[in-house]
């Protein structure tokens, strides 16, 4: 039994040692954004689908670099709420509609508890380091496709 017991324990420390040694990183796709005039962009976005993975998100994060992001979907339309506990990395968020249309874009503040809710109805938020969608043209009104 006491056998039993140990080896239960070293098998309970390999798997949490295992899971502390992971990047934290989720399945990624290419997203395409259309802008108003027809150009576009990709943006390289991890996909947060359960509500785990869109629970963390970038938490604990030191670096994302520019031209990534994280994609995080719901299943319904709904109001959007986004926090920064324990995000240390200046994020701008855009909300966008289940028709892939962008109804907000917000910057963020590391660290900040206040809550950065979309205006609307939304079923997906995008978030990349912030200033990437300014940088990028990319504005209210514009599409997202490739999710």
């Amino acid at each position: 039994m006491r056998y039993r017991r140990i080896a239960c324990l070293l098998v309970c420390l390999g798997g949490l040692l295992c899971m502390s040694c992971s990047s934290g990183r989720l399945e990624s796709a290419p997203l395409t954004i259309t802008r108003a005039d027809g150009s576009s962009v990709t943006v390289q976005a991890e996909l947060a689908r359960t509500a785990e993975e869109r629970q963390h998100g970038f938490m604990e994060r030191r670096k994302i670099p520019d031209g990534t992001g994280m994609l995080f979907i719901f299943s319904k339309d709904e109001i959007l709420h986004f926090w920064m506990k324990n995000t240390y990395v200046p994020l701008s968020i855009a909300y966008i509609d289940s028709s892939g249309r962008i109804r907000d874009i917000f910057d963020m503040t590391p660290l900040s508890l206040a809550s950065v809710s979309s205006t609307v109805s939304v079923r997906y938020a995008l978030e990349v380091p912030q200033g990437w969608f300014e940088r990028n043209g990319i504005q209210k009104g514009d599409r997202i496709s490739g999710f």
